[in-house]
């Protein structure tokens, strides 16, 4: 059996089975390096070599978390959750429906997690930062959780898959051109936008089929609980709330300037204790609490890194593309649908569609070309096979994210509320639009 395919089956079956992330990661690891004949302290080897490169963006999610714990003290999220609040009180009573603040919710934070990848490029520090304190007001709406977590997910992917600014920049340009054109297809004049349109309509038909049908109906939680971790009186005057802007200005130009995440966290933080918002000595505590809030993230993400490394170690990554080209003949169908699959198993277990381009493009760009795929049918091809598994992923940061938001009562499970619903309706539609992009572009 391919070592590959064992491993991801064997994280996704204990991840399924409410087996701890990094435990399933460390298990499924251990058992690919052994089945593909690597001996267990080769395996633990490649596993240790592995864990740095998930320690930058362990690092960034800390410090970006402390950031976040700064702005709850400054009391902007706690602000516009009292105002939705509100919002609701007078709707209950005016007898009114409470559908159309539902889709307002849901808008307002369709529109962040967009803006966090291409307008405000902090991905998923905005989350810990603005859910929590919307849970009670969710509770009250009869809000599905598992619905804001597609939506929160459909956010963080879509725009870089799609939009060739902020991380679509990188994800587009940087590594799905740079890697197509190194192999052998020139990309000049091509409109990256149109080869990837039809991959993101399948997104969108998933986002709406979470919207206006699976998860439509009422989902009761339990007031109690997130009024004794989450409703917490934070004072806020127009001081905090205007500080609190400025500090999320000023760690995104230091972001910017700097290329660092980290730096950026820092900066903010920093003007949060220079303004008073944040006392000098409540800071360190302050610090303290926001790592903690994201230290699984930071954990997870540094086994997948270990995990990623150990199924490169197996060689069996380019073995299972080489077997899954063996098996398609001259079929453009069959080959477009395998290397879609391929791409969806390799990135579910890595966790990244931007590691994942580099190992596939070496081989599926000379075969797409030797099968007479057009280039832009070879980008929607390669960039698809990438995205794929991201939304779904145990281990993605996409998923992830949204968990440490919704699940800050501890009323929302990683596997059975976020990644099975958004491994439904993204991962699906995204493979058969991915596909027929394949065919007719």
């Amino acid at each position: 059996m391919n070592a590959v395919v064992a491993a991801v089956g064997i994280m996704l079956i204990l991840s399924l089975c409410r087996i701890h992330v990094v435990v399933s990661l460390i298990i499924g690891a251990v058992a690919g390096g052994l089945i593909s004949g690597l001996s267990l302290d080769e395996t633990i080897a490649a596993f240790n070599n592995g864990l740095g490169g998930g320690a930058t963006v362990a690092l960034s999610y800390a410090t970006l978390g402390a950031f976040a714990v700064a702005i709850g003290k400054s009391g902007l999220a706690h602000a516009l959750a009292d105002r939705a609040l509100a919002i609701v009180g007078r709707q209950d009573s005016a007898g009114g429906s409470s559908t159309a603040i539902k889709f307002m919710m849901i808008g307002l934070l369709l529109a962040i997690a967009i803006s966090s990848q291409n307008v405000l490029p902090i991905h998923i520090a905005f989350i810990p930062l603005v859910v929590p304190p919307l849970l009670y007001v969710m509770a009250r709406l009869k809000l599905d959780r598992r619905l804001v977590a597609c939506v929160l997910t459909f956010g963080l992917i879509t725009p870089y898959m799609f939009l060739p600014i902020g991380f679509g920049g990188i994800y587009l340009h940087e590594i799905l051109l740079a890697k197509i054109e190194t192999n052998g297809v020139s990309v000049e004049g091509l409109h990256v936008m149109q080869a990837m349109a039809l991959p993101a309509l399948g997104m969108l038909i998933g986002l709406l089929i979470a919207v206006f049908f699976s998860y439509r109906g009422e989902r009761e939680y339990d007031l109690s609980v997130i009024e004794s971790t989450e409703r917490v009186d934070i004072r806020y005057t127009k001081w905090t709330l205007i500080m609190a802007l400025a500090a999320i200005v000023v760690a995104f130009v230091v972001q910017l300037t700097l290329d660092s995440m980290i730096l950026g966290a820092l900066a903010g933080f920093v003007l949060f204790n220079v303004s008073g918002v944040v006392k000098w000595k409540e800071a360190d505590d302050l610090f303290t609490e926001g790592m903690k809030m994201l230290a699984m993230i930071g954990f997870i993400m540094i086994a997948a890194s270990g995990f990623a490394e150990v199924m490169r170690e197996t060689g069996d990554i380019r073995s299972l593309v080489e077997s899954s080209v063996g098996a398609i003949g001259d079929s453009q169908a069959l080959a477009a649908l395998l290397m879609l699959v391929v791409g969806l198993l390799i990135t579910m277990g890595i966790g990244s569609s931007f590691s994942t381009i580099p190992i596939i493009a070496a081989i599926y760009v000379p075969l797409a070309l030797q099968l007479g795929f057009s280039p832009l049918a070879i980008i929607a091809l390669v960039g698809t096979a990438g995205a794929l598994g991201d939304a779904g992923s145990p281990a993605s940061d996409s998923t992830l994210g949204p968990t440490a938001g919704l699940n800050a009562d501890g009323q929302h499970n990683h596997i059975w509320d976020t990644v099975v619903p958004t491994f439904l309706h993204y991962n699906l539609p995204l493979l058969v639009f991915g596909w027929i992009a394949a065919m007719v572009l």
